[in-house]
């Protein structure tokens, strides 16, 4: 039996890249596949095509099960509409993988309000608003007495991590799927619900202009920039066999796998009274001495 044998699974974002990538491997692994993409540029704009479409039916021409739902993710009815569109197919749903976002980058001096917001919306109001509807039906068959045993796999980037120059509403928003897997994982698991993050390194439309250099494809052996790389990671945490691991974030590229660790409280110094202004530059020079060097911004 393959890892994720009639699970279902929703991918947004799958019509291309990382995301085409993980819709195909679920597919090849026996999971059931709803492939979400709304076919837009790397700006958010209408490209006219259907490449959801093209990734649905390459599944089905290679034996497996998949639709695909061309629905705009962040858009709060659409994405109940792409839920529905699982349960309705397949009987269920089992994993949601928010993967869709695109960019605009700018450094922060020049970002417009309609950039910011835009970016904002397909990254962190497009990773709540399919899931909100997924925990919707979730606990509601945990309460009626089934077995869940489903899964949220968001992804991040190294860029909320740690930020990017001239990515500053990328890096937030990613920064902000950080903090909202932390809080579905404490949430959710009451209900048979896990939910982690993955920080992805790929070759993808995003990535292949501003790091082109970095990202080409060597001529031969092993592409360490493949996105196909990440998804057996993601399969993984979609299958049965991950339902010990929730909050985590994982840093993935080429053939490496880490563990990230986030904010950690540090040690405090406590005078047992109000602070006096003067007194705090030694204070807070002498506590970010004692801390860890912070990893850089990339880019900085």
């Amino acid at each position: 039996m393959s890892l994720c044998e009639g699970r279902v699974v929703i991918v947004t974002g799958a019509g291309r890249g990382i995301g085409r990538e993980h819709a195909l491997e679920f597919a090849r692994q026996g999971a059931r596949v709803v492939v979400n993409d709304l076919g837009v540029t790397l700006a958010g704009e209408d490209s006219g095509d259907g490449p959801g479409d093209e990734v649905a039916a390459e599944i089905r021409a290679s034996g497996g099960e998949a639709i695909a739902h061309k629905s705009d993710v962040a858009d709060f009815a659409q994405a109940g509409a792409l839920v529905q569109c699982a349960i309705e197919t397949f009987g269920g749903l089992d994993v949601v993988v928010n993967n869709a976002g695109f960019v605009r980058d700018r450094m922060f001096f020049t970002t417009s309000e309609e950039e910011w917001d835009a970016v904002i919306r397909v990254h962190l109001k497009g990773h709540f608003a399919a899931t909100r509807h997924a925990c919707d039906y979730w606990r509601a068959q945990h309460k009626a007495g089934a077995h869940v045993d489903a899964r949220i796999i968001n992804t991040s980037s190294g860029a909320g991590l740690l930020g990017s120059v001239g990515q500053s509403a990328y890096s937030a928003a990613k920064g902000g799927i950080a903090a909202l897997t932390l809080v579905q994982s404490a949430e959710l698991r009451r209900y048979g619900v896990t939910a982690n993050a993955i920080a992805p390194s790929a070759r993808t439309r995003m990535t292949e202009t501003v790091f082109a250099d970095q990202m080409a494809a060597p001529d031969g052996g092993f592409d360490a920039n493949d996105p196909g790389n990440i998804a057996p990671l993601v399969v993984w945490l979609g299958s049965t066999d991950s339902s010990d691991v929730t909050g985590r974030m994982f840093e993935v590229e080429g053939g490496m796998i880490s563990v990230a660790t986030g904010w950690q409280h540090g040690a405090p110094v406590d005078r047992g009274a109000r602070w006096e202004p003067s007194e705090l530059g030694t204070v807070v020079r002498g506590l970010l001495a004692s801390g860890p060097v912070p990893a850089p911004v990339y880019g900085a």
